[in-house]
């Protein structure tokens, strides 16, 4: 995204992306190959002003996003925390964590069974578990001197 200021009449035929008016401002934004008003290029999901809170944007499946929902969205990569493939934008997801995940890859690590909303699940040092698979008292005792166990989760 760049912000440029207008000089003379040099932007008398560019018309903004969002609302479609002649830019007559001051100031006009540069994104996505193309212009607009400073108070039209906004998040999709937060609807704030992305000339206001700063330098970058983010665009995924026709939506133009703020760094915070983006990863909100879609994690760090957009990638699956499981797979690593990319997750589309038109895709629901699972979270847990801060990670994200495909539907699909959303399962025990044990029994593989894919956990869905309303399932209770653990997030053992980054790898999930069905309420009934969750790893014993051995097994967490020893995680537990050099990783925190957290406690159990449901997905929603």
């Amino acid at each position: 995204m760049v912000n440029s200021q207008v000089t003379g009449g040099a932007c008398a035929s560019r018309s903004c992306a969002g609302c479609g008016g002649r830019i007559a401002d001051r100031f006009l934004l540069f994104s996505m190959e193309r212009y607009w008003h400073t108070r039209c290029l906004k998040c999709s999901c937060c609807q704030a002003q992305l000339g206001e809170i700063g330098t970058t944007c983010y665009s995924k499946g026709g939506m133009i996003l703020c760094r915070t929902d983006y990863i909100r969205l879609f994690g760090h990569t957009g990638a699956c925390s499981a797979c690593g493939q990319s997750i589309p934008a038109s895709e629901m997801v699972m979270r847990a964590q801060g990670n994200v995940y495909h539907l699909k890859c959303f399962s025990c690590a044990t029994c593989r069974n894919q956990l869905v909303p309303g399932d209770r699940f653990h997030y053992v040092n980054g790898t999930i578990f069905c309420e009934h698979d969750r790893p014993g008292a051995a097994l967490l005792n020893t995680h537990l001197q050099s990783n925190p166990v957290l406690p159990d989760q449901k997905v929603c």
